[in-house]
Formats: C-alpha cells, sequence, structure tokens
C-alpha cells in the first residue's frame, strides 16, 4: 500500500508547486511596488501604446488581482480534490485487497490449527487405544502362557501314566517276574510323576489367585469400587419397586480391602429401624440381620480379603426360615429369625454403609464403612431354589440374572464421595 500512496503523492506535490508558480509569476505583473514617499504613492498616467486600450486604475488593477487569486485557488482546490479522489479510491483498492488477502490469510491459518489439533487429539486417542490393546495383549500373553504350561504338564503327566500302564501290561503279558531294579525305576517314575502333578495343581492355583484379583466375577461386565474406607464414600440404591417385602433374596459379589468387627456391604432401613436388613462382614465371618441387629445369622470363615466372594441370603416372613450362601454352598442357616415380621416400604437402601439418621448420607460412622469392590447386587422379593443360588455363584454369567426389587446394571445406583465404576 505504501508503494502505492507514494507516487500519487508527489504528483499531488508538483501539481500545487507548479500551480503556486504560476499564481506567483502573475501576481508581480500586477503587484503594487511599496513606496517610500508622497510622490510614490501616486500612480502615473502614461500614454496608452494602443488607442482603444484604455489604461486600468489601480482599483482596476486590484480586483483583476483579486479575481485572478480567486480563479487560481478554485483551480487549485478542483485539482487537489481530483488528486485526492484518485489516490482515496487507490487506497480503497488497496485496502479492500489487503482485507481479502488477510482474510485468506487468517481462513488458512485457522484451517492449519484446527488440523494441528485433530492430528493431536487422533494422535492420544491412538496411543491410548494402543497402550489397551498392548496392555490386553500382555494379559492375554501371560493367560495364553499359562494355559500352555498347563497343557503340556497335563500331556506329560498323561505320557508318563500311559508309559507305567504299558510296562505293566507288557511284563504281565510276558510273565516275567518283577525285580527290584524295575520296580526302583517305577517308584522314580511314579514319584516324578506326582512331583509334576503338584506342580501342576500350584500352577492351577496360582492361575486361579491371579485371575481371581484382575478379573471381574463371570458374567459381570462392571463394579463399583469404594477406594477407602470413609464416611463420605457410599452408594445409594434407588429401586423403583415397592420394597415392602414378607420374603426376599438378596445376592452380592463383594471383594474387601480390609474388615473390621462391622463392615457393611449393603443395608436398608427406616427412621424408625434403621437394622430391617443388614449384610455386613465381621472379621473373617459375614453376618446377616433382619428387623433388628439382634435377629442375625453368621457364617464363620467366609471372608478372604483380596478375594472375590459370592453371598446370597433368604428370608421368609412365615416361619423365620432364614439362610445364608457363600459361593454357592450353603453357610449358616436359623429359623425363627424376625417371624411374622414384614420389611416395610419407604426406607433407604445403600451400599457401603449402615442407614442411620433421618435421609441419605445421614449420621455415618467411618468404622462402618466399606473399601474394595462391589457388584451384581439384586434382590428378589421371594426365595430363590437352591439350584438358582447356586448357578448366580458358579454359573458363567453370575451377574446376568437381575432380581424384580433391584436388578444389577438396570436399577439406579449413584455413588457418592469417591466410589465410582470400573470395567
Amino acid at each position: 500500500a505504501g508503494n502505492g500512496i507514494q507516487p500519487n503523492f508527489e504528483l499531488l506535490l508538483c501539481s500545487f508547486l507548479y500551480l503556486s508558480t504560476v499564481w506567483a509569476t502573475d501576481y508581480e505583473s500586477f503587484q503594487i511596488i511599496p513606496y517610500s514617499n508622497e510622490d510614490q504613492n501616486e500612480i502615473t498616467e502614461g500614454e496608452d501604446s494602443s488607442p482603444c486600450q484604455k489604461d486600468f486604475t489601480k482599483w482596476d488593477k486590484l480586483f483583476v488581482m483579486m479575481e485572478n487569486s480567486q480563479m487560481r485557488e478554485n483551480m487549485l482546490l478542483q485539482a487537489a480534490n481530483e488528486v485526492l479522489t484518485v489516490e482515496l479510491q487507490s487506497m480503497r483498492a488497496e485496502m479492500l485487497q489487503f482485507v481479502t488477502n488477510f482474510a485468506s490469510t487468517c481462513a488458512n491459518a485457522i484451517d492449519r490449527a484446527t488440523s494441528h489439533i485433530t492430528q493431536q487429539v487422533c494422535r492420544k486417542v491412538t496411543e491410548t487405544i494402543g497402550k489397551s490393546q498392548e496392555a490386553k495383549a500382555r494379559q492375554s500373553s501371560v493367560t495364553e502362557k499359562l494355559h500352555e504350561e498347563l497343557l503340556h504338564n497335563n500331556q506329560e503327566i498323561i505320557s508318563r501314566l500311559s508309559h507305567l500302564e504299558r510296562a505293566w501290561q507288557d511284563r504281565a503279558e510276558a510273565g516275567t517276574p518283577t525285580t527290584g531294579f524295575y520296580v526302583g525305576e517305577l517308584e522314580n517314575t511314579l514319584h516324578a510323576t506326582v512331583n509334576l502333578l503338584q506342580q501342576t495343581r500350584d500352577e492351577i492355583r496360582f492361575y486361579q489367585k491371579w485371575a481371581s484379583q484382575r478379573f471381574l466375577p463371570a458374567g459381570c461386565e462392571f463394579a463399583l469400587l469404594f477406594p477407602m474406607r470413609s464416611k463420605k464414600i457410599f452408594g445409594s440404591v434407588h429401586p423403583e419397586s415397592d420394597m415392602t417385602l414378607n420374603s426376599f433374596t438378596a445376592c452380592i459379589w463383594a471383594k474387601a480391602t480390609d474388615v473390621l468387627n462391622k463392615t457393611i456391604l449393603f443395608s436398608y432401613g427406616t427412621k424408625r429401624n434403621p437394622s430391617q436388613i443388614q449384610l455386613y462382614l465381621k472379621q473373617r465371618s459375614a453376618v446377616l440381620a433382619v428387623g433388628t441387629d439382634h435377629d442375625k445369622v453368621t457364617a464363620k470363615d467366609a471372608v478372604v480379603p483380596g478375594e472375590w466372594t459370592s453371598f446370597c441370603t433368604t428370608w421368609n416372613s412365615v416361619e423365620g426360615n432364614t439362610s445364608l450362601w457363600v459361593n454357592g454352598q450353603l453357610a449358616a442357616t436359623m429359623l425363627g429369625m424376625a417371624e411374622g415380621h414384614s420389611i416395610p416400604n419407604g426406607g433407604i437402601l445403600q451400599l457401603g454403609q449402615e442407614k442411620n439418621g433421618c435421609c441419605v448420607g445421614g449420621g455415618f460412622d467411618e468404622k462402618l464403612a466399606f473399601s474394595g469392590k462391589l457388584t451384581g447386587f439384586n434382590i428378589w422379593d421371594s426365595v430363590l431354589s437352591e439350584e438358582e443360588i447356586v448357578d448366580l455363584a458358579q454359573g458363567e454369567n453370575s451377574c446376568q440374572r437381575r432380581g424384580n426389587i433391584v436388578g444389577w446394571g438396570v436399577t439406579e445406583i449413584i455413588p457418592h464421595g469417591g466410589a465410582h465404576y470400573i470395567h
């Protein structure tokens, strides 16, 4: 833009100087010479060289000079106006061109920035997916390696047993008496086979423990994690069905980080009675309380911290028949427990804390809080059969069967205070 303005400005300046020179030259021809005395004030009238032309008086000359001055001023203004008009039009065209180029540059810059950001996001997503796939691949590699080792050991055991069987058959068919050397050889083979069986059993136990620490129970796609013991961390359950119960079956999977004298898995209570239903852990035992905290059934040696454990409880009001199942096995029973009692509706159902107080989250005790993982929480308004309870604990789809009062993955369960869902 600067290169376009400079020639126009020089043209304007030259025009102005030219008009000023013409004006000054013409003005001198009519200029009145200053006087120094009275004689010089007089304008002498000489003879006219032309017989038809009359001499100008001093006033005529003055008026002519003023008219010429006005004319020159108008001419100068007109010339300046024309030059400025052309210059402004040129500047306008250059500014429009500049704006057009600048807008194009901005658009290109925005496109480049957007493309760069998109590439970065895609790269981060790709890296995350790659890391996840690598973790899955490593996990799958470890699993495949363990499977291969177990398969190899089983084949080795089968081979050695087959060898022993053929050797005994050959001896029996040939009628060859058994010598001490041959008996010693068989004993060595048997000892090697027993050692291999012991090694295989240890590997199977290690694999089961490793899998239990890293995977959810079969058929369960997610769990609720309680990262620490805190009175602010719990899960509130909001069933849509009526909680008025004369019988029930309640099941849950739990993996406790640590257990104190009373660690709540789930509780249901009202304002009058906060202990309508409670399932909690006490050191290595599991305890179910119905109606009050005094009516309870206890299953001893039912808890192993750090391992997934299935708990199922049943109760009916007619006979007060109560049972507590651990990993699909009946661990404790009781008759006459809360007989004739009815679980009322309108209470508060919570995971990982005891209902105590007027409302959700009220009056919690940190010592009662659960820390670990919970999944597969379901409640039915009837007593399930033994086969159904065993299938819930040992079947391949333990979390797929859902209760009609509370269904895991269907009923709303809201985590609070740091509890969150994991896969």
